[in-house]
């Protein structure tokens, strides 16, 4: 990955973050920079930290301790609806969505833009449709959301989001339940998306393999909830960063990862 944002300023900043529930810290002093243009992944074990980490940058848990910036400003500073025209949110949960066509639940991501009685403007649904092509979603406009396959469903998630016209993308696991096609297909959409909008997007990712093919860095969270060490892909994937993470000790294991990494690699094209 070539880093598209190297000379920009951080759109997302962390300082000394501990997020978790009530007053149970699950990740501890956490420092993240995110800037225009670039990918961020998180990584690590299950049950790290991960989803709620995001979740405290994205504004729905508070912080324990430390402060989250949005483009130099506390997040705690902007109102809900400025904050909701600089971010979109991706998570695992699936919104409710019966009898809504895929057209309609793209069109939410305008609701930011279109005042209490949600009616779109002729140039909101211009830039719906664009977001539809951009993601590949326009032959789903008619098509019932809860008639879509599950890969289906995460692309119509992300023409929402970019219809939103967002800074920043949030993304909690985007690539779970689909197969190894369309998780390929996917991140190579959202590549694209983040080298032509310059949004700065910042996910976890259940599959380090695809968090190395997608990321400009990537952020080790480690079992414990501590940020153990953050870099790009060459800097993380290394045998034995990825084996003190993910707890490989068994070198069958590790020669298992390596050559699905690399097989990976070979077939993917992003």
């Amino acid at each position: 990955m070539i880093n598209k944002a190297v000379n920009r300023e951080p759109v997302i900043k962390t300082e000394n973050l501990d997020s978790g529930y009530g007053k149970k810290v699950i990740v501890a002093g956490a420092e993240i920079t995110v800037k225009p243009g670039e990918i961020v992944s998180l990584i690590g074990p299950n049950g790290a930290g991960k989803s709620t980490l995001l979740r405290t940058i994205a504004g729905q848990l508070e912080p324990i301790a430390g402060t989250v910036y949005i483009d130099g400003k506390e997040r705690h500073g902007y109102a809900s609806a400025e904050i909701a025209r600089k971010q979109a949110v991706m998570l695992t949960e699936r919104p409710p969505a019966e009898r809504m066509s895929c057209m309609e639940v793209i069109s939410l991501g305008r609701y930011p833009y279109t005042g209490r009685l949600g009616i779109l403007s002729q140039d909101d649904r211009r830039i719906v449709q664009e977001a539809m092509e951009l993601v590949h979603v326009s032959e789903l406009a008619g098509s019932s959301y809860d008639q879509i396959s599950d890969g289906q469903k995460q692309r119509v998630l992300l023409a929402r989001a970019v219809c939103q016209e967002p800074e920043i993308m949030i993304l909690d696991e985007p690539t779970a339940y689909l197969d190894i096609k369309h998780k390929l297909e996917f991140l190579d959409m959202l590549r694209d998306l983040t080298g032509k909008r310059g949004i700065a997007v910042i996910m976890s990712m259940h599959e380090p393999e695809l968090a190395h093919l997608v990321s400009d860095r990537v952020i080790c969270v480690s079992a414990d909830g501590r940020v153990e060490m953050t870099g790009t892909s060459d800097e993380v994937f290394r045998d034995e960063i990825i084996s003190r993470l993910y707890g490989l000790d068994d070198g069958r294991l590790r020669d298992l990862y390596t050559g699905f990494v690399r097989s990976l690699e070979g077939s993917a094209g992003c």
